[in-house]
């Protein structure tokens, strides 16, 4: 069983910053990536950012030099740290794990960029 909950998330004006955290509970490997997605409306989940065992990073080319993705391994805890954010990065921001055949995701949380 694997829970993830994320937290962080907020209104902010265009330029800020926000920082997500996401908790990871359960049968977590450090193998296994983690990372962060999001949802706009009427629009499919995207890829964010996901971060792999031995520090391998990949982030989605809108967020390329503003979004930095970190992982702690003891404390099973995966961040998301927002600069420079824009309208559109507004989106429900969701945790992920990937364990194999199997994906675990947290509830989601609402990030707005809006003045």
């Amino acid at each position: 069983q694997v829970q993830l909950v994320e937290s962080g998330g907020g209104l902010v004006q265009p330029g800020g910053s926000l920082r997500l955290s996401c908790a990871a509970s359960g049968s977590i490997f450090d193998f296994y990536p983690m990372g962060w997605y999001r949802q706009a409306p009427g629009k499919q989940r995207e890829l964010v950012a996901r971060i792999r065992s031995g520090g391998s990073r990949t982030y989605a080319d809108s967020v390329k030099g503003r979004f930095t993705i970190s992982r702690d391994y003891a404390k099973n805890l995966v961040s998301l740290q927002m600069n420079s954010l824009k309208p559109e990065d507004t989106a429900v921001y969701y945790c992920y794990y990937g364990r194999g055949m199997v994906d675990y995701w947290g509830q989601g949380t609402q990030v707005t960029v809006s003045s």
